[in-house]
C-alpha cells in the first residue's frame, strides 16, 4: 500500500519501509510522528483520492535524525561590469522512516 502525503509544502509518494528527507519537523530523533495530510492512498487497482485530503487516512513515521543537506552554490556574474557575488546555502532536513500507511 502506498500514499501521497503533504508536508513542508511538498508532496511525497511513500510506502511502509521508505526513508526520506523532509523539511525540518519539530520532533526529537527516535520519536513517532503522524502525517494527517494524506492526498491519496492506493493499493493495486484500488485508489482513493481526497479533495484535497482523505479523512481518516494516516501515515505513521519514525524520526531517524536531523541534518543539513549538501551545499548549494549561488553565483551571480555580469561580464565587463566588475560585478560578481558568491553565496552558499545548506538546507536543514529531517530524515524519517515510514512505518505504517492506514486507510480510513
Amino acid at each position: 500500500m502506498y500514499a501521497v502525503i503533504k508536508t513542508g509544502g511538498k508532496q511525497y509518494r511513500v510506502a511502509a519501509g521508505d526513508k526520506l528527507n523532509v523539511e525540518t519537523l519539530r520532533a526529537d530523533a527516535g520519536s513517532e510522528i503522524e502525517f494527517d495530510q494524506v492526498l491519496m492512498v492506493g493499493e493495486g487497482d484500488q485508489v482513493d483520492v481526497g479533495s484535497p485530503f482523505l479523512s481518516g487516512a494516516r501515515v505513521k513515521a519514525r524520526v531517524l535524525e536531523h541534518g543539513r543537506g549538501d551545499k548549494v552554490h549561488i553565483v551571480k556574474f555580469k561580464r565587463r561590469k566588475h560585478y560578481h557575488r558568491q553565496a552558499g546555502h545548506r538546507q536543514n532536513y529531517t530524515r524519517v522512516e515510514i512505518t505504517d500507511v492506514a486507510r480510513s
